[in-house]
């Protein structure tokens, strides 16, 4: 329970000052640029949209919906997003700001915290977040949240620093203030510990309920839903979905008058709301379901869609030809002279197994390497195997670009391994090996960063896939891999592919005997990921459904780098336009209090449709920063809407 406030602030003007000497980088302070952008920034927080829901009830609608529960001179906020709130609040006797209770521990919702505690206000938080908000660092220096990731739990959009907290909620706490009830309810779904508010007032019911819904039928993104329940996160797409709603039959069930989303509209029917949501949840999970490789390894997590005529059947496996080798991650491919190429080393165990090989004379030496994509499982021991044979490593370009530089990179099961690229091959490019022609392609399957490889020889036309298909079709179970839908890019690209090709023999690095697909089975790949394009479009509020699914369409390149102290840092913020038509994209680094609390100046760049765009941003480090690991986090603008701390990129003192 939140205790009254202590020595707030005697007038409005004074609460506001307190909140910008609390912001990061004073316009003051920065030259006149920023003082007027700030001036502009004020304008805009004033001519956004204020809904007055009754007399003590009113909604900011900034880069988030923030609730205002006013109490005579002082305020209740819920959630607080940047911050802008405070120079948009309408009543010129409101003295302050006392509480700002949260929903969930992102930074979209959060990130204007600590000018609002520096000014008074009590925080209060998800008992299950709290250290989501005031011990961030224990998340941001644990090599467990940089590497190897497969859990997205908690999901990484936490605050770049801690904030003090004051009180902590869960199930079932309420109490008065001011003319309102506050009641508790938990809400777990876009986060474990999500939480909302029913605020009871002037007559009225209303629920704050996060992002558990945007609007009717829809919410803000698909990847936060990425869970784990039989195994990891990384094998849950779309696993919370029962969890959250669950969470909003208990919304239901208080039978509010009104929804007020984080993200998205208020909702003046929240049983027809939530009953849409919940419909197009099971229908997407479904035609997720119906193509899925995920069936072929977990065929217990799927028993309720056992038996369904409109999904693919599983296909039976072939044997393996001769000239191949199985063992881990790796496919080994031999000539009739006995001379190998590996594909993929994620243990040391594939190098004693070619050891082995060649000491029992089934193959000469080791000629090359070929690697199909940059997950863990099979990268983390190339190192170890280019120093024990020394052959030449090939690979597609953009898989490259990942194993050359991983500490640039934040991705699912990432390793820090480096491993040395000798040869980055372009889409459709061949060579002869021994008796083998060799293609290159590159293959967005399980994720962004993969390649293929056919090889062509005996008769036989072999495609090696890395981990993008199995018999029962699709590996596109973790979101975070980058999985786009659309004509001719991510899966389609890759079935497209094989129905070109024709492999007599299609190769998974995680499964030992081969397999492949009819021709009327690649066209029922097709036409269910047309299929999803839409109803996923539906699903989310943006106008390409990958916006929702592609959690990096906004990344920092560099992610991570080292500086001294004294020195500047510049990275990329690469936005990828999802849509079919160019946007404008802006950008601003927002560094932490530790290191200066400075925002920057915004850079803007038209970004072609279906295309990345680059926005440099650079950044001094103090002459007296201390040496340690500071997240800078990035203010983003796209296609009309402001996303305050949309990303990050790391740089270690």
């Amino acid at each position: 329970m939140l205790d009254p406030i202590t020595e707030p602030a005697k007038t409005r003007r004074e609460f506001l000052h307190r909140a910008a000497v609390g912001a990061a980088c004073l316009a003051a302070a920065t030259g006149e640029s920023r003082a007027a952008e700030r001036v502009a920034e004020v304008a805009v927080a004033k001519a956004a949209k204020l809904t007055r829901l009754s007399e003590h009830l009113a909604v900011y609608h900034g880069p988030i919906n923030v609730g205002i529960v006013r109490h005579g001179d002082r305020a209740l906020l819920i959630d607080c997003g940047d911050g802008s709130v405070v120079e948009a609040l309408p009543e010129p006797d409101l003295k302050a700001i006392e509480q700002v209770i949260f929903t969930h521990h992102h930074r979209d919702q959060a990130c204007g915290a600590h000018a609002l505690a520096a000014a008074g206000a009590r925080l209060g938080v998800p008992a299950a977040e709290r250290d989501y908000f005031d011990n961030v660092g224990a998340y941001w220096t644990d090599p467990k949240s940089r590497w190897h990731l497969y859990n997205q739990h908690p999901h990484h959009l936490m605050l770049a620093e801690s904030v003090r907290v004051d009180a902590t909620f869960g199930q079932g706490d309420q109490w008065a203030w001011g003319p309102a009830k506050i009641q508790v309810l938990a809400t777990p779904g876009h986060t474990d510990g999500s939480i909302s508010y029913v605020v009871e007032v002037d007559g009225k019911r209303v629920v704050f309920c996060g992002d558990a819904i945007y609007d009717a039928g829809q919410v803000w993104e698909i990847h936060s839903l990425q869970k784990g329940t039989q195994t990891t996160d990384y094998h849950g797409f779309l696993g919370a979905r029962e969890q959250l709603v669950a969470s909003l039959g208990r919304i239901r069930a208080a039978q509010p008058d009104a929804l007020v989303p984080s993200h998205g509209n208020i909702m003046h029917d929240p049983p027809k709301a939530i009953d849409a949501l919940a419909q197009r949840l099971e229908t997407c999970y479904d035609r997720y379901v119906a193509i899925s490789a995920l069936r072929h390894y977990f065929p217990k997590m799927f028993t309720d869609y056992a038996g369904r005529e409109d999904h693919m059947s599983i296909r039976p496996g072939k044997p393996v030809p001769a000239c191949l080798r199985h063992f881990g991650t790796t496919w080994l491919l031999v000539s009739q002279d006995k001379a190998a190429l590996a594909m993929d080393c994620g243990s040391p165990q594939v190098v004693e197994e070619l050891k082995q090989l060649i000491a029992q004379d089934e193959i000469g030496q080791v000629e090359a390497l070929w690697v199909t994509h940059y997950h863990d499982d099979h990268v983390d021991a190339i190192p170890l195997l280019q120093k024990t044979f020394d052959c030449p490593c090939i690979t597609d370009r953009f898989v490259a670009g990942v194993i050359t530089d991983p500490l640039a990179w934040r991705l699912p099961c990432i390793s820090p391994s480096k491993a040395r690229v000798d040869r980055a091959t372009e889409d459709g490019q061949s060579w002869q090996w021994h008796e083998f022609k060799l293609t290159a392609y590159h293959f967005p399957g399980q994720t962004l960063y993969h390649a293929g490889l056919l090889a062509e020889g005996r008769g036989l036309r072999m495609l090696f896939v890395g981990d993008s298909f199995t018999m029962g079709g699709i590996d596109d179970y973790c979101a975070h891999n980058r999985n786009w839908l659309g004509r001719d890019v991510g899966f389609d690209r890759c079935l497209a592919l094989i129905e070109e090709l024709r492999p007599t023999h299609i190769f998974n690095c995680h499964v030992d005997t081969a397999f492949d697909f009819t021709a009327e089975q690649v066209r029922f790949m097709r036409a269910n990921l047309a299929e999803r394009e839409k109803r996923f479009g539906r699903l989310v509020p943006w106008d390409h459904p990958n916006y929702g699914t592609d959690e990096p369409w906004v990344r920092c390149h560099p992610y991570e780098q080292k500086a001294a102290a004294g020195n500047r840092v510049s990275f990329d913020v690469v936005v990828t336009n999802h849509s079919t038509e160019p946007r404008a994209a802006s950008a601003r680094a927002v560094s932490p209090r530790a290191i200066g609390g400075c925002v920057g100046d915004w850079v803007r760049a038209e970004v072609p449709q279906k295309s990345d765009g680059r926005l440099r941003l650079s950044l001094a480090v103090p002459p007296d920063a201390k040496p340690g690991r500071y997240v800078i986090a990035v203010d983003v603008r796209y296609g009309g809407r402001s996303l305050p701390q949309f990303s990050e990129a790391i740089v270690v003192v």
